[in-house]
């Protein structure tokens, strides 16, 4: 089985809103019914809107993420789950990943379809060019994997490594990394570094937390993305 992760742009033609409810009711569910292992749908709705700071580096931005798990990425096995993607007629990249999840979300769980409380920051980037691929991973997933969990207030930590694009036209990634965090935190700094009440805790973690980014992140090629997340089928 393998885990795949889209990016999905909205035609402007269509309304945010409008979008966002389809990629949910419409390519979401069509995908469960074409027998995905497994849906998750990630929106740039309403309800997570200026829930933390957004960056972009891709413009337009990306509005939704759709991640599946199938049998097979192979264009064959995967080819109606990308016309499913595609039904909106917006733009769409696909991504096929190994998926490390060192914290399953435990503290708000909801029923499959419904949306999952807080907000879910999705952030992807490239590998710094000084930094050669294995050095890049011993960062990320050894040193700083921790840390990122000490210092935030975090209920859900995914860490999807790119294995490859699907399609030429697909902005270049490294890493596509799922953040989970309490209702709390939204729109508070100092609760989403995991120090509601403690400014100086609040700089602290936040100097750390930086400090360990620039480490292994390309910060000119950045995006990250403030979403409603929705499993609609948790894969086994």
């Amino acid at each position: 089985m393998q885990k795949l992760v889209y990016a999905l742009w909205r035609d402007p033609r269509m309304d945010s809103a409008t979008f966002c409810r389809r990629v949910r009711e419409e390519v979401g569910a069509g995908l469960v019914e074409l027998g995905a292992h497994g849906v998750q749908v990630n929106v740039a709705d309403a309800d997570a809107r200026g829930a933390a700071p957004s960056f972009g580096a891709c413009r337009p931005q990306m509005e939704a993420f759709v991640s599946i798990w199938i049998d097979s990425a192979n264009g064959a096995w995967r080819k109606p789950f990308d016309k499913q993607l595609g039904s909106l007629g917006g733009r769409v990249a696909g991504y096929v990943v190994g998926e490390s999840r060192p914290m399953h979300n435990t503290r708000f769980v909801v029923a499959s379809g419904e949306r999952t409380p807080g907000f879910a920051q999705v952030a992807l980037f490239r590998r710094p060019a000084q930094l050669d691929y294995r050095a890049w991973l011993e960062i990320w997933l050894e040193s700083h994997t921790q840390l990122a969990i000490d210092t935030q207030d975090t209920f859900l930590y995914v860490q999807n490594i790119v294995a490859r694009p699907l399609g030429f036209d697909a902005p270049a990634y490294d890493a596509i990394v799922e953040e989970g965090f309490p209702p709390a935190a939204f729109g508070n700094t100092d609760a989403f570094f995991d120090a509601a009440g403690d400014l100086d805790k609040s700089a602290r973690n936040q100097q750390l937390m930086r400090e360990s980014c620039e480490r292994f992140i390309d910060y000119r090629t950045i995006d990250v993305v403030q979403t409603s997340q929705y499993v609609l089928k948790a894969p086994a």
